[in-house]
């Protein structure tokens, strides 16, 4: 039985989706990579495209990179995988008809369900940090009037006619140069 948690670490995004690798799905079921595609190959008509789809090249590059898939010239994948929605592994568990694959197809379904209950607490504490913040941003032009009010007061402005104090300078006079005494 694989547990809970390392269900979720086997759901990949793809194409804006939440996916499983058939080999991933397999390893859940409890059954060969091979059987597994077998049954999906011989009940299509089960499986839209919606629930299952064939990785293009690039995507299945990416994927090894990210995962450190094995590559087929190490002996490993020669094909093209093929990934499931949550719809497409539940179908799988009633093509495969196997009691193991029944009960890990609840769990992979539990997962799925629990993913889409976080994001969309996900969704809902954003909204609520987007309304928080539009209200703070309102506050912030009050708080800067506040201080600019504060200011005012502290610092009164000087009037305009204000006669000054001390002395005042008058351009002083070209300094002469005395003579030398001649002595």
């Amino acid at each position: 039985m694989t547990p809970v948690r390392r269900i979720e670490e086997l759901i990949f995004l793809v194409r804006g989706q939440r996916m499983m690798l058939d080999s991933d799905l397999a390893k859940v079921y409890g059954v060969s990579t091979t059987r597994l595609n077998e049954q999906f190959q011989r009940n299509r008509n089960r499986f839209p495209a919606v629930f299952a789809f064939q990785l293009a090249p690039e995507e299945f590059a990416r994927l090894m990179s990210q995962n450190a898939i094995s590559k087929g010239r190490r002996g490993g994948r020669r094909k093209l995988p093929w990934v499931f929605t949550e719809h497409g592994a539940l179908q799988l568990s009633n093509v495969l008809r196997s009691k193991t694959a029944i009960e890990a197809s609840i769990r992979v379904v539990q997962v799925f369900v629990s993913m889409r209950e976080q994001l969309a607490a996900h969704k809902e504490l954003a909204g609520k940090l987007a309304e928080l913040e539009g209200r703070i941003a309102g506050h912030d032009e009050a708080i800067q009037n506040l201080f600019e009010a504060i200011r005012q007061l502290v610092e009164p402005p000087l009037p305009e006619n204000r006669r000054q104090i001390g002395f005042l300078r008058e351009s002083a006079p070209p300094y002469r140069v005395r003579p030398a005494s001649r002595n």
